[in-house]
């Protein structure tokens, strides 16, 4: 069965227009209810969300789908997408929602969903979910068994503390200045808080949300505005982070960007020498650069690639019960402690590394050189098939010129009408000219 409105993180698209509409989301949450309350009891949902104007109107549609089908709701207002897994698991819930296009500009709007276990759903799950939208009505609940709908107001409390317990026991920021671009997202408040309450001097950035401005010229997807102030403010790291907070960009003293690779370049290294990386390496995508597994082989350790989307690379962790893993996006997932990607938790972890050692993060924080990599994005509109035989003959002509110390990506984006193109290797001329051919292919079978 395919898919007809989840991708590789949810269901997403612009707000207002199928599939983000009130009558959909209604149906996705009273779908969602029907499939979790397959047992009779008390049933729950988390119900978090960014800060995107649009979100007003798709939290009570999803509020209103729960009840109806008597599933009590607890809203937890603007979160990261982690702490709503963090609080289904703590608040025994059935099922965590959260409201968020991610890293995408204000228009759009999306539902993420999490298991009990705080886990993102399989695709078995959500094609299951899918199936029951629209055929829900014969489980609506009595007028007397309605679900119930609160708010939770420390709910950003308690995810700082269990943020801060990440951190190593004794260690302390005292003496470090930090720039933490919040990119007007959802953790526009908890993030600052974090860092300052570990002892960090912090310059916060990007707290100012107004329902449209998030992601705007700031954050995880745009960090040149992190990079400027953390050399205007001589600070010692920025942080910059996605508008739900579940992926990091981190730049050194000196504004150089580490990206998702490096980042788990340093956990790795570090986790290992302490005895205490899982398995015999750690997960990524097929979009990582060919640097990091290089250096991972140099640590004896092996890089398991995926398809793109960080619930691939958790369920890859999971079946090889492994507690590192990523993308080079910023998605960083430790297992030790959280079951997605989390921001504030990875750049902890880097922080720890810092403390530890005593050293500058340029001294530190790039582990590995990276391959030349080009990546680009072609926008399109209507329908585009890949098995055009000039895009066909593109890719076999790439992958053949690339040959074995290669590797070329081509993709369609989970969450927008955009098909990536990546190339990698040694010879920055060549992956180049291969990216160029091969997009001509694609943009000419696009008409």
């Amino acid at each position: 069965m395919g898919r007809r409105f989840f991708g590789t993180d949810g269901v997403r698209g612009v707000a207002n227009s199928m599939p983000i509409t009130p009558e959909t989301v209604l149906q996705l949450a009273m779908a969602a209810a029907s499939h979790v309350c397959c047992g009779k009891g008390n049933h729950s949902a988390v119900i978090g969300k960014d800060t995107r104007l649009s979100g007003y109107m798709l939290e009570p549609s999803l509020t209103a789908g729960f009840t109806s089908m008597g599933v009590d709701v607890t809203m937890v207002g603007p979160m990261p997408t982690p702490a709503v897994a963090m609080l289904t698991r703590s608040l025994r819930a059935d099922i965590g929602v959260v409201i968020s296009a991610s890293h995408n500009p204000h228009q759009y709007n999306g539902i993420k969903l999490f298991g009990p276990d705080g886990y993102k759903l399989s695709d078995e799950e959500e094609l299951a979910i899918e199936a029951a939208m629209g055929d829900s009505s014969k489980g609506l609940a009595a007028p007397e068994a309605l679900g119930r709908a609160r708010r939770l107001d420390d709910a950003p409390g308690r995810y700082i503390e269990f943020v801060k317990q990440t951190f190593p026991k004794g260690s302390r920021l005292d003496g470090l200045k930090i720039v933490v671009d919040c990119a007007h997202g959802a953790a526009y408040k908890v993030a600052p808080s974090v860092f300052w309450e570990l002892g960090a001097d912090v310059i916060p950035v990007g707290i100012s949300p107004d329902g449209t401005n998030i992601n705007k010229g700031l954050g995880a997807t745009d960090p040149t505005y992190m990079c400027d102030r953390v050399q205007e403010e001589k600070a010692d790291i920025g942080i910059a982070l996605d508008g739900d907070a579940d992926r990091v960009i981190i730049a050194d003293e000196k504004g150089v960007i580490l990206d998702g690779d490096q980042v788990m370049a340093i956990i790795t290294e570090n986790l290992q020498s302490q005895g205490r990386l899982c398995g015999d390496g750690i997960v990524a995508t097929v979009m990582s650069n060919l640097g990091l597994e290089r250096f991972l082989g140099e640590l004896g350790l092996t890089l398991t690639r995926t398809a793109v989307g960080d619930r691939y690379v958790v369920e890859e962790m999971r079946k090889r019960n492994l507690n590192v893993g990523g993308e080079q996006s910023g998605h960083i997932i430790l297992r030790d402690y959280v079951t997605t990607g989390d921001a504030l938790i990875a750049a902890l972890q880097v922080l720890a590394v810092l403390v530890r050692k005593n050293k500058s993060l340029s001294d530190i924080g790039h582990a590995f050189e990276p391959v030349p990599q080009k990546l680009e994005n072609i926008k399109f509109s209507g329908t585009l098939s890949l098995n055009d035989e000039l895009v066909q003959k593109a890719i076999r002509d790439g992958k053949t010129q690339l040959g074995g110390d290669g590797s070329l990506v081509i993709r369609p984006s989970g969450t927008e009408p955009v098909v990536r193109v990546m190339a990698q290797g040694d010879n920055e001329e060549l992956i180049c000219k291969v990216v160029d051919s091969l997009s001509a292919a694609i943009k000419k079978a696009a008409g």
